[in-house]
């Protein structure tokens, strides 16, 4: 039986800059549900840290950035709102990732914690050089091309 404290949790840097955006965000999903490790359970959260930098350079394939729309409701008349993917990628790059990501993760009580271990950055720089550091035992520096 696992326990929470037994979890050894590893920072991953993932660079964006000219990754396909439905490509990127199932590996980001991956590493944050925990699946790349061996002692995978589904019902117990051991995924890692994940640091996604250049989310402004991410790409996307077809007509997305006119054709892929993104909708809320405030829950009162009139309160529907829409953007497509373009205008939100010039608003917040970090929100197409973090939208993308939500919608690759199982919908249950999981979800939030493993949400916040995800930290999305517009440009490179990013306050978490310590745990990404090579020093570290704990720290695993993996960049995508």
């Amino acid at each position: 039986m696992k326990k929470t404290e037994d979890i050894s949790r590893c920072w991953h840097l993932i660079d964006l800059q000219d990754q396909i955006l439905g490509r990127v965000s199932t590996q980001i999903a991956v590493i944050l549900i925990g699946k790349n490790k061996p002692g995978y359970l589904p019902n117990f959260d051991s995924g890692d840290y994940v640091v996604a930098i250049n989310a402004a350079k991410i790409k996307v394939t077809g007509k997305k950035l006119t054709d892929k729309i993104y909708s809320s409701h405030s829950g009162y008349p009139g309160g529907l709102r829409q953007i497509n993917l373009g205008d939100l990628l010039k608003k917040d790059p970090r929100k197409v990732i973090e939208k993308a990501v939500k919608g690759m993760l199982p919908k249950n009580k999981l979800q939030t914690p493993r949400l916040r271990r995800l930290k999305v950055f517009s440009g490179s720089e990013h306050p978490y050089t310590t745990e990404l550091g090579l020093n570290s035992k704990k720290a695993k520096t993996k960049v995508q091309s």
